[in-house]
């Protein structure tokens, strides 16, 4: 009864933290029919509805949602356990994921990963492009990458990259066009390239500071896109005024093909760092990563 049941939640806890026999399935590598089946026999020998199903989407029933906050601590608790079991062998092993935006992903997470995946072949990493502020916790990440002023309470947060800061940039076309702006009123009477992040939902207000004044800016303009890398390309066509970190466009500015303006509104902020529960500390595989990410990053003998 244990060895079945044990199966049988295992199944259950994928589908209810899913919200997707679907994407269920794919996690545990098996056929949706078989996995439809177990949680029909489970039901039935608990003689209780766990989930409610539709065409579209996977409901908990009051019995399911106790079933599931009381078992799935449990499972993770032994997941992570596994993991630092498979860190005792030989070669560092396991599976780490992680939340990450595109731009971290291509400035900060890939230069290291590309070594570090060919340096440990036994461990995985998955990597999850988005732009909303994953819950790492809730959704079973092991990591997630945010600026360091947006990292949540109760996570430890290791250094990644510099501190960044933001610009303001346009096309000389654009710019023959249109006055460039001076003051922070001037945008106004500009086409701003806005980006709506969806978390919050609302368009992403540009942030300015100076000698301890702070502004946040909601700017007006033709054209709303959900990436840097999106408003990157629109700016570089002479769409408008865009919003961009200044690593991304520097080589931009440097060549001319872009123009900077309001920079002394622009100032540092704390750049990208990993963020974690303190659970992970004891993953050997994991502790390698951090120490591979960690910034300034350390210089290895015969490495230039």
């Amino acid at each position: 009864m244990l060895r079945e049941n044990a199966n049988d939640l295992l199944v259950f806890i994928a589908v209810a933290r899913e919200r997707s026999f679907t994407k269920a399935a794919s996690q545990l590598r098996v056929s949706q029919s078989a996995m439809s089946h177990t949680i029909k026999a489970f039901e039935e020998r608990l003689g209780l509805r766990l989930l409610t199903r539709t065409t579209r989407s996977v409901t908990l029933t009051d019995a399911g949602q106790a079933l599931y906050d009381s078992m799935s601590p449990h499972f993770e608790a032994m997941e992570a356990n596994f993991q630092t079991l498979l860190g005792l062998r030989d070669k560092p092993a396991g599976t780490i994921r992680i939340s990450a935006a595109d731009f971290s992903f291509h400035t900060v997470l890939w230069p290291v990963l590309e070594s570090f995946l060919a340096k440990y072949p036994d461990i995985n990493v998955e990597v999850n492009c988005d732009y909303r502020l994953v819950d790492i916790v809730a959704e079973r990440y092991d990591a997630g990458v945010r600026y360091g002023d947006t990292v949540g309470e109760g996570m430890i947060a290791t250094k990644i990259a510099p501190d960044m800061r933001m610009a303001v940039v346009a096309t000389p076309d654009y710019f023959r066009l249109h006055v460039p702006p001076r003051e922070l009123h001037e945008l106004g009477s500009h086409n701003c390239i806005n980006m709506r992040f969806p978390t919050h939902g609302g368009i992403y207000a540009w942030e300015f500071e100076k000698e301890g004044i702070t502004k946040n800016m909601q700017v007006s303009g033709q054209l709303v896109v959900n990436g840097v890398y999106q408003t990157l390309d629109a700016c570089r066509s002479g769409a408008g005024l865009g919003y961009l970190p200044e690593t991304l466009v520097q080589q931009h500015i440097d060549s001319g093909d872009l123009i900077r303006v309001l920079q002394d509104w622009c100032p540092p902020f704390a750049g990208f760092h990993l963020y974690y529960p303190s659970r992970l500390q004891s993953s050997p595989a994991f502790s390698l990563l951090v120490e591979a990410l960690r910034y300034p990053r350390r210089v290895e003998a015969g490495e230039d």
